[in-house]
């Protein structure tokens, strides 16, 4: 049977996270439901990459099978039934054999803070009025870069097979009226990039040495670290596929 990937963004203020649940208002359950009332049957979405409960993504995937036929025309058609929270980007067949979650070789997330106050900003960063020693905290990032178990930033009862990932690059910036967080890696556990802020902005404000954070890191103890950056500050930027399949989903 066909196999499709669906591209998609959304503003995840008013979502329940990524993933279908009960008695919840999901991103996943949205796009199905649309997809159920244009194509008038159920189709089942495997998603690519999980997000929490009002984070955001610039780029996310789910992938599908289905026999029907014109599925790569159907973007806009979608779009007109999906709440304004959601885009569908596009939908593109990919090779029968493909799983979006795991055909992807690495993952890219932002976070987004600022200090001056702006209405524009305050649903997409963190309100944070204090200054941060952006140096220091580029190098707590550097201490994340390479293959490390990440079990200090991860939220408990995430049920996966492994904490390690392998982080490529980390890096603060500043981005106009923003402090900007880019990391990208090949994997992330649950709350892992909120942990890696909220750590690092102690590093920024002189709370913590880094030598604290690389025992954080080396304690394999989710106590240790800060979960207590917002979701809202957070964005899903990219996911990333090998060439021979990027080729499938440039158009």
């Amino acid at each position: 049977m066909p196999t499709y990937f669906l591209r998609v963004r959304y503003n995840g203020k008013n979502f329940a996270g990524f993933q279908i649940q009960d008695n919840a208002i999901t991103v996943q359950g949205e796009v199905e439901k649309a997809m159920e009332i244009f194509f008038k049957q159920p189709i089942q979405l495997t998603g690519s990459s999980r997000t929490d409960a009002g984070v955001h993504a610039k780029c996310n995937y789910f992938h599908f099978k289905t026999d029907l036929e014109h599925v790569e025309e159907s973007a806009y058609n979608l779009n007109a039934i999906l709440s304004g929270g959601i885009a569908v980007e596009g939908i593109f067949k990919v090779p029968d054999d493909v799983h979006s979650r795991f055909a992807a070789m690495e993952r890219s997330y932002s976070y987004h803070i600022y200090h001056r106050k702006n209405p524009f900003l305050e649903d997409f960063s963190w309100y944070y009025p204090y200054p941060l020693d952006l140096e220091m905290m580029n190098a707590a990032a550097d201490l994340f870069i390479g293959k490390h178990d990440f079990t200090s930033f991860s939220k408990k009862h995430t049920q996966v097979f492994t904490n390690d990932c392998t982080i490529v690059h980390a890096v603060w910036r500043q981005e106009g009226e923003e402090v900007v967080f880019r990391v990208t890696g090949n994997r992330f556990l649950r709350g892992m990039v909120r942990a890696l802020v909220g750590t690092m902005i102690k590093v920024g404000r002189g709370k913590l040495e880094i030598s604290d954070v690389k025992q954080i890191l080396e304690a394999r103890d989710n106590t240790m670290a800060d979960f207590s950056a917002p979701a809202h500050g957070l964005f899903l930027e990219d996911v990333l596929y090998p060439t021979a399949l990027q080729h499938y989903l440039a158009h």
